[in-house]
Order: C-alpha cells, then structure tokens, then sequence
C-alpha cells in the first residue's frame, strides 16, 4: 500500500488523484482524516501508525520553523522503519534552491532519507508556477514584483504529482535517485506580457517593508519570501532539467500558462462606470 502524508494540502491531494486515475491503490495520511484516511499528526508521534504501508510518500510538513519541520520529518521516518516500510519517496527542494530560507530543513531531510536504511528516492521540486503568478501583486498601473528581471524555471504542481505519482507506483524503478524537476524559465515580464498589462519591479527593501507590515504573515514567512525574491531576482532559480520530462514521458505543461492564471485571480475588479459606478 501507498501512503502520501498531507493528504488536505494542495501536492498530496493532486498525488492521491494521480494515483487513483492509474488504478494504483492509495492511503491519504493528515492529521484530520475523512473518508478512509489514516491519522497521521507530525506533532504527535504515538499516532504515527504506518502499518500496512510499503512505499510512503513523503509531503514535506515545511509550514513551520526548520527545527519543527526536521523533527516532525526524522519522526515520521523512525516511525516508517519501525513499521515495515520499505520506501520512501520525499518530495525536496531543487538542488537550485539552497540559497531560500526553506532549503536547510530539506537537506536536513534528504540526510535523514537517505539514512534511515530504507529505500528511497527524493524529488526535487522546483518552485510552483501557482506561487509564482500568486506572488506578483496588482498595483494602479498593472503588476508589480520584486522579481527584476530573474528567471524562475517554475513548474505547475499538477505535473510534480504526476511525477510522485509515477515514482510511488513504481518505486523499485526510482530507488536512490533524485530527479531535479524544474520546467523551463519565465520571468514576472512574461506574465505580465501575457496579461497585456505593464510590470513594475520594486526594490527588496520595499518588498520587506510591505512582508513585516502583512499582519497575515507568520513571523517565518517574510524572510523566506524575500529569500525567493532575491533568489529570482539574482539568477539563481533559472536551471533547467530533462528529469521531469523524462518522468512524465511528455512535455511538462506550459508554467507561464499557469502563473498567468494563478496572478490573473488576484486581479482587482474594476469598479462599474456609469450613473451607478464611482
């Protein structure tokens, strides 16, 4: 049996779907299981119950500080050694990324994988092209973003489920590989291009300014977004790969296409003119 931990987020929930449209039978583990899912709480080690389970999946629990995230990871793996699973297939962070703000944790894992003597493949995921398009904000003149210029070599999320999906199902096939599963470089421009509206650049110092005034945010979040901000801006995402490709046996799918989609909700409804507008 296939388990995929994070069963309610947005990459497990699209795995499990892959999984089941290829008839490949699947366990969802949360902390807040329905319909069939097993209860599986990072925070709670005595409900790590991995029993049944041969090939885990592994959806990084990185919505916390590093030391949280690694602990909830190396219990979890202790958790799967204990009880009989034989692989396990963690979806990383590109090799591309170390210089993000959320990439410790992730090596820290691979180590952790890599040592629990248990079979293992790990998937470097490049950056979402969902965040991406999410990330660009509208301004009064069209859209804004601290990007610059720098290229992302992001890739639709969609596509890196189908990857862990194929890897899960087959796991003999994949084991002690990483794949780094990057898709080809546009740039906040392109978006922009595409939605016929200018782009505007703003400094880091600004972009910082408006991270620690973003009441939402948690008190880790803004250095990690600026962490992706400089990162784009500087060059350093922009690496390419045949690996997702080669995976998929097709042509990923079109990341602009899909950032645009993602910064195209975000955009404001213009206010109705006429005897009834403004």
């Amino acid at each position: 049996m296939i388990m995929v931990t994070g069963a309610t987020g947005q990459l497990a929930s699209l795995t499990l779907q892959e999984l089941s449209s290829r008839g490949v039978p699947a366990l969802g583990g949360t902390r807040r299981p329905t319909g069939g899912q097993r209860l599986v709480d990072f925070d709670d080690p005595a409900s790590l119950d991995l029993t049944g389970v041969s090939t885990l999946v592994l959806v990084s629990a990185g919505y916390a500080e590093d030391d949280q995230v690694i602990a909830r990871h190396a219990a979890l793996l202790g958790a799967a050694a204990r009880d009989g699973v034989t692989h396990v297939v963690y979806t990383s962070l590109t090799g591309a990324g170390d210089h993000l703000g959320f990439a410790l944790a992730h090596r820290a894992t691979e180590d952790l994988v890599r040592g629990s003597g248990l079979d293992w493949t790990i998937l470097r995921n490049g950056l979402y092209a969902e965040l991406f398009g999410g990330l660009l904000t509208w301004g009064p003149d069209g859209l804004e973003s601290p990007f610059g210029d720098g290229e992302l070599s992001a890739v639709a999320r969609a596509d890196l489920a189908a990857a862990a999906a194929l890897v899960a199902a087959h796991p003999s096939a994949h084991a002690g590989a990483t794949y780094e599963l990057v898709g080809d470089p546009i740039t906040a421009g392109d978006v922009a291009e595409r939605l016929e509206v200018p782009h505007q650049s703003i400094g880091l110092g600004e972009y910082r300014a408006r991270l620690l005034a973003d009441g939402s945010l948690l008190p880790f979040q803004p250095p990690m977004l600026l962490s992706i901000a400089s990162s784009v801006r500087h060059g350093f995402l922009s690496g390419s790969s045949d690996d997702l490709t080669r995976l998929l046996d097709r042509p990923p799918a079109d990341a602009l296409a899909v950032a645009v989609g993602a910064a195209s909700a975000g955009r404001p409804v213009e206010a109705p003119r006429g005897p009834l507008g403004a």
